[in-house]
Order: structure tokens, then C-alpha cells, then sequence
């Protein structure tokens, strides 16, 4: 009997039904041993009762069937018991069934979920991908873009540069050019002011001499009267100085000026006039209670350049410099003061 039984596969419908044919085997097997036995114990029964009849006690074949009955007895309860124990490992392995198809379901489930989210995934890296792929060209595109421009502006720097340095070229020649000018222009400035004032060495300027006096007498005879009252020697040695012509400059009186017009006068012979100019550096002239300067008639230029020294010069006669102008060069000399 232990010979006879097979150990079911678990976990497999297969198995449960190769457990059914195994007991339906084991079934007509013990039937077949016990058929057997009886019809080998007939027939040794049947070869033998003439010879052994009258041999065999008749307790021995009552105990014969007893141990058959108990045999049988016992054979059915192992079977019983055996088929209850197959049924129970049946029933086990059902439920193990069960449970392993749940557990497969479930895999197949999660198995399905997760092919479900490998494709997804697999779509969003091929998504990702081609944005990408895309972003890439783009970049690839604006950096031949940059890359064009840089070289586009580095074309027109170079023509830039080209230009400015053509520029530069032709500057220099025009500020050569200029700075030739310049010194032209300075030349005949210096020029037409030497002349100018060559033109007015015969002249003499004469400040603070009050309008009024120009409605009761002639300018002419003011002078003569100016130079009779303060360098009367002048006119002891001459007579008369003769006077090409006098006038008031501007001419055109500018009401909105206080202090008079000044009053210049061409003489016709050059010596006196420089006797008048020095008689007059050593002494102010005066004319009806009135101080008048007397000084040489220069160009407006010239008058402009003295009138920039006059703060030079008065800082330094306060300094105690004795400043005065010679031609073009300014000379100054120190005088030493006597305690």
C-alpha cells in the first residue's frame, strides 16, 4: 500500500487529477489483491480439500476468515483515511491554487499596469526626445544666426575701422591744413593790426572830454585850447598845430552810456604828436576843471590785448613793480623802495 501511493504535484490542476486516477488505480488494485487471494485461496481450497480436508482444523479457517474481516476492516479504514487525507491536501491545494491564481492576476495585473506605464514613460522619453531634438536644432539655428551676425559685425567693424582709419587720415590732413590757416590768419591778423595801427601813428586819443563842449566849439579848437593850457611850449616853438582832421568815436552817440565818447585826432606832422603823447605821460591834462587822458590811437585789438595786462599791471604795482610796454615785449622793473 505505501508502494502504491503518489505524492500530487501542488499547486497544479494537473496534479489533482493525476491524484484521481492514482486512488482510482490504487482502488482496482486492492480489489484485484483481494479477489485474487480469495479466488487463489478457492482454488487452494478446491486442489486441496480431498487431500487436506480431513487436515485443516476447522478453528484455523475460522480464524482465517476473522483475520480476513479485519483485514478488509482495516484495509477500508486506511482507505477511508487515505482519501480523507488526499481530499484534505485536494482541498489545501485548491485553496493554493486559488490563492497562486490571485497572486497571478494580480501580477498579470501589475504586470499589464506596468507595460501600461513603460509605454507611457517610453512616449514621454520620446516626447522628451524630440522636444530635444527640436530645441537642439533651434539652438543650432540661432547660434549659425549669432554666428552670422557676430561675423556680419565684425565685417562692419573692420569697414568701420577702414573708414575711421581714412578718417583719421584725412583729419589730420585737415588739421594740418587748419593749423596752416590758423597761422595764416594769425599772420594777416598781426598783419592788418600792424597796419592798422601804422595807420593810426599819427593819431591821438583823447579821453573824458565831456560832450557838451562839442555844442559851443568846434573839436579843433578845443584841442588847440587843451594843448595851449597844459604844453603851451609846444605852440611857442610850432605857432599852430596843424590837425588833418578830429572826430568823436563812434560817431553815433549811444544814449544808454554815461561816460563820453572818446575824441580822436590825426595830425599832420608826427613830431608833434609824440611831443603832445609825452608831455602828457608826465602830466594829466585838464580842460574846463576837467581831467582828460591823453594817449596814443591804436587799433581795437591792441586796445583789447592792454586791456587784459591792466589787472596784471595793477597787481603788480601793488607789489611794487613798475610795469610798462615796450613795442611787444612787457617789460617790468623793480623798484626798490627807501625806508
Amino acid at each position: 500500500m505505501r508502494g502504491a501511493r503518489a505524492q500530487p504535484n501542488m499547486g497544479s490542476k494537473d496534479g489533482v487529477n493525476l491524484s484521481k486516477q492514482q486512488k482510482m488505480k490504487k482502488e482496482i488494485t486492492i480489489d484485484s489483491f483481494c479477489t485474487g487471494n480469495e479466488q487463489r485461496a478457492n482454488e487452494t481450497e478446491g486442489e486441496g480439500s480431498a487431500k487436506e480436508k480431513s487436515e485443516i482444523p476447522v478453528n484455523w479457517i475460522q480464524a482465517l476468515e476473522e483475520f480476513k474481516m479485519q483485514f478488509k476492516t482495516q484495509l477500508r479504514e486506511a482507505e477511508d483515511n487515505w482519501e480523507k487525507n488526499l481530499k484534505t491536501k485536494i482541498s489545501h491545494l485548491e485553496t493554493e491554487n486559488s490563492v497562486l491564481r490571485a497572486k497571478i492576476n494580480q501580477l498579470e495585473n501589475e504586470a499589464k499596469e506596468m507595460k501600461d506605464e513603460a509605454k507611457q514613460m517610453k512616449d514621454e522619453v520620446k516626447k522628451m526626445k524630440d522636444d530635444l531634438q527640436r530645441k537642439s536644432n533651434q539652438k543650432e539655428k540661432d547660434n549659425q544666426k549669432t554666428k552670422d551676425e557676430i561675423q556680419s559685425l565684425r565685417t562692419r567693424i573692420q569697414q568701420l575701422e577702414s573708414s575711421d582709419l581714412t578718417r583719421q587720415q584725412d583729419t589730420i590732413k585737415q588739421n594740418q591744413k587748419n593749423e596752416k590757416i590758423e597761422e595764416n590768419m594769425k599772420h594777416l591778423i598781426h598783419k592788418t593790426e600792424d597796419l592798422e595801427n601804422r595807420s593810426r601813428r599819427d593819431n591821438l586819443r583823447i579821453i573824458g572830454l565831456p560832450e557838451d563842449h562839442d555844442k559851443r566849439k568846434s573839436l579843433d579848437i578845443i584841442l588847440q585850447e587843451i594843448i595851449k593850457e597844459n604844453c603851451p611850449e609846444i605852440l611857442e616853438q610850432e605857432g599852430k598845430v596843424e590837425i588833418d582832421r578830429i572826430h568823436r568815436s563812434p560817431p553815433v552817440l549811444n544814449p544808454q552810456l554815461t561816460t563820453p565818447r572818446n575824441v580822436i585826432a590825426k595830425f599832420k606832422n608826427n613830431q608833434t604828436k609824440e611831443n603832445i603823447l609825452q608831455a602828457a605821460k608826465k602830466k594829466s591834462f585838464r580842460y574846463q576843471r576837467t581831467t582828460e587822458r591823453i594817449t596814443q590811437d591804436l587799433a581795437a585789438s591792441t586796445l583789447k590785448k592792454r586791456k587784459a595786462w591792466n589787472t596784471i599791471f595793477r597787481k603788480a604795482r601793488e607789489l611794487g613793480l613798475q610795469p610798462r610796454i615796450n613795442n611787444k615785449i612787457e617789460d617790468f622793473r623793480i623798484v626798490r623802495k627807501t625806508d
